[in-house]
């Protein structure tokens, strides 16, 4: 018997992913309701009923608004930045934290990382964890993505006028991105975040340069590398690229996989290195999260 899902927000770029991985996987069934009814809230709590689980692809006011026309037991994954600190949610980034897996399995409130989140907490989680950052550490964080993730405006903008070559966004210093990043990374400081916009559709790097003093133990490239492929050993979706990386990186090499690459680059002489995450920013970062988290939470996969 297949899975019911519903997609609630389903004509999204994260729900069309969504939707286009669920039947890839085979074993789920859509709730999908007629066009008419898409912003129906009594049609909407019906179909919530229907389906073993809910997915919000919505605002953050909306997916607010719908965990609270909710029924009882539903179960809901919210693709929105609305609950992704909030108390009572598990986040969903399955190995960012020993045990996470089991806790997305279990929960009713499951929610789905935001996209640069993933690369930035991929990067400082086991720094941080392994205490080799301090909370207050000062970082920044760069990272440039695909024009998909500003949604349909700036994939309007790109796909039919063109679109800037490369555009930085968000110089107010204060993504919304920025709470969990710093919630799950262990942070107590904000990292300055620059994000960026390249004339792609998809993909993603997402970069923190650190001076090696920076670390709390003296510690060179190579070991910060096999640092990171201690902790995610054994965890399939997370590729640590061992040694020093000296190649050029191309944002768009893990597009249409559910993959997210980690890389050290460094100049040792100088003591500087830069912490590289890869990742699609519509697959690990987005749709292709949701449906790890969904088949968690349904049993389907272990983590």
């Amino acid at each position: 018997m297949s899975s019911r899902i519903f997609v609630d927000g389903q004509v999204g770029t994260t729900g069309l992913g969504i939707a286009r991985r669920l039947a890839a996987a085979g074993g789920f069934s859509l709730v999908t309701l007629p066009e008419a009814n898409r912003k129906n809230l009594q049609a909407r709590v019906e179909a919530m009923g229907r389906a073993d689980l809910t997915v919000l692809c919505l605002p953050d006011d909306a997916a607010r608004e719908a965990v609270t026309i909710a029924p009882s037991g539903a179960r809901i994954l919210d693709a929105s930045t609305a609950h992704r600190v909030a108390e009572g949610w598990v986040y969903g980034f399955a190995e960012a934290l020993p045990g996470q897996a089991e806790r997305i399995a279990s929960a009713k409130r499951v929610a789905n990382p935001g996209c640069y989140a993933t690369g930035a907490i991929a990067l400082l989680r086991p720094l941080t964890a392994l205490g080799l950052l301090t909370a207050e550490a000062p970082l920044c964080i760069n990272a440039v993505s695909g024009y998909s993730g500003g949604g349909k405006v700036m994939i309007t903008d790109h796909e039919i006028t063109g679109g800037p070559a490369f555009e930085l966004y968000a110089l107010g210093l204060r993504h919304k991105h920025l709470p969990e990043i710093m919630h799950y990374s262990g942070l107590a400081r904000a990292p300055v975040f620059v994000p960026s916009v390249g004339h792609f559709p998809q993909g993603m790097l997402v970069c923190i340069p650190l001076y090696l003093e920076q670390l709390t133990t003296p510690c060179s490239a190579v070991q910060l590398t096999e640092a990171y492929a201690d902790y995610y050993a054994g965890k399939v979706n997370i590729l640590v690229h061992r040694g020093i990386w000296g190649a050029n990186l191309d944002p768009q090499a893990l597009n249409d996989t559910d993959q997210l690459e980690i890389f050290v680059a460094a100049n040792e002489e100088a003591g500087q290195v830069v912490l590289i995450a890869r990742l699609d920013n519509l697959g690990k970062g987005a749709s292709g999260a949701a449906v790890q988290n969904i088949k968690l939470m349904l049993g389907i996969e272990n983590g």
